[in-house]
């Protein structure tokens, strides 16, 4: 496996050369797809639940970009639930109350179970976590928040939480590696839903767990091995083939998000526009302290009820009703559509997912769509 040294590069060139095969007369240039189950006895893998090579291609280039050894799963929430379960029982387990409505309810499950037990707290308010932090096990940090987009001082939480002692794991799925990296900042985990903008192109749902400690690795190794929560090898393939153009896609789709978000700002139709990247967003100050960019999610408040907000969802040409995010192309939906998403979150907000599309192509369907609603 080709291992050049990724911190010699920047992610733009990380991300098309980490996780190819070695250089050789006519040696591959992609990793192929390895389709075993069985492997013969002596080597390092043993068995395919515990390994499989187009894994580890994965693996290796999302470690580099990640600054951290890299274990995949089946989907994000199977790498959720592989950190949940390194945990004692009654561990209390500190976490946003606005986070991804997976996450919550399965905190909520495990507490109902009396297996974890979850402190939800305002992860933006950064007093109000750290007092929190006292007796917690496990810091689940999620910034900025699915969809909120609230965001946690986390150069601040993340040495609070170590100075107790404390594991902390950071869902890095809407920032990306591209605008934070939390292991450099002293995070134990790092989890990705590779499903999303790593991957790319709305055709795999796979996760993926790094980090540095050793501790750590096997007990998450150990999760996937035996709750089975192992990635497939072609949808693993298809995501390293979206690593290729992640950085490219990811760059236009944050251009397209400021720009939209601009005018959402403006439009006569719209109450309230959240959006780190826009100076009167009051996450902006704090965002702009640690990241280096602000992604490419715009949440945004409609001027109606909850009926008139899926009927803009419904009334876009471009813009696709769909859950989910960080494809190519561009998504959006109300989220409150959902019954476990959080209560807190607005019956009229929307999660815009923007894609790669000509930004003015993309204002003219949703400005319409927006006034669709009103006839």
């Amino acid at each position: 496996m080709n291992s050049k040294s990724p911190q010699n590069y920047r992610p733009e060139t990380i991300a098309i050369t980490a996780g190819r095969p070695d250089v050789g007369p006519d040696s591959l240039l992609n990793q192929p797809i390895s389709l075993n189950s069985t492997f013969v006895a002596g080597g390092a893998i043993g068995y395919g639940r515990y390994g499989n090579e187009t894994w580890t291609a994965l693996e290796v280039a999302i470690a580099a970009l990640e600054g951290a050894k890299t274990l995949t799963y089946s989907s994000g929430m199977a790498a959720v639930t592989a950190v949940f379960s390194t945990l004692p029982v009654g561990a209390k387990v500190v976490a946003s109350n606005q986070g991804y409505s997976g996450v919550m309810t399965l905190l909520g499950n495990l507490s109902a179970a009396k297996k974890l037990n979850p402190k939800f707290v305002s992860i933006a308010d950064t007093a109000e976590v750290v007092a929190a932090l006292d007796g917690a096990d496990l810091l689940w940090i999620e910034s900025p928040t699915n969809p909120s987009l609230d965001v946690a001082d986390m150069p601040t939480l993340i040495k609070e939480a170590k100075s107790r002692g404390i594991t902390v794991a950071v869902d890095n799925t809407f920032a990306t590696a591209l605008t934070q990296q939390p292991i450099l900042m002293g995070a134990d985990i790092v989890m990705n839903s590779v499903t999303k903008y790593l991957a790319g192109h709305s055709d795999v749902v796979l996760g993926s767990l790094s980090t540095n400690n050793s501790d750590l690795f096997k007990a998450i190794e150990d999760a996937r091995k035996f709750n089975g929560s192992i990635p497939g090898p072609f949808e693993a393939w298809l995501a390293l083939r979206g690593i290729r153009t992640f950085p490219l896609r990811f760059q236009r789709a944050s251009e397209n998000a400021l720009e939209i978000a601009k005018r959402l700002s403006a439009h006569p139709l719209v109450t309230r526009v959240r959006y780190p990247g826009l100076p009167t967003d009051p996450q902006h100050a704090k965002a702009k302290a640690f990241m280096k960019g602000f992604g490419a999610i715009v949440s945004f408040e409609y001027d109606g009820d909850a009926a008139a907000t899926d009927k803009v969802c419904e009334s876009s040409k471009i813009v696709t009703y769909a859950t989910s995010l960080g494809g190519v192309e561009s998504l959006w939906e109300r989220r409150r559509r959902w019954p476990i998403e959080s209560a807190s979150v607005p019956e009229a907000l929307i999660r815009l997912s923007l894609g790669c599309e000509d930004v003015d192509d993309l204002w003219s369907d949703i400005d319409a769509a927006l006034h669709a609603a009103k006839k």
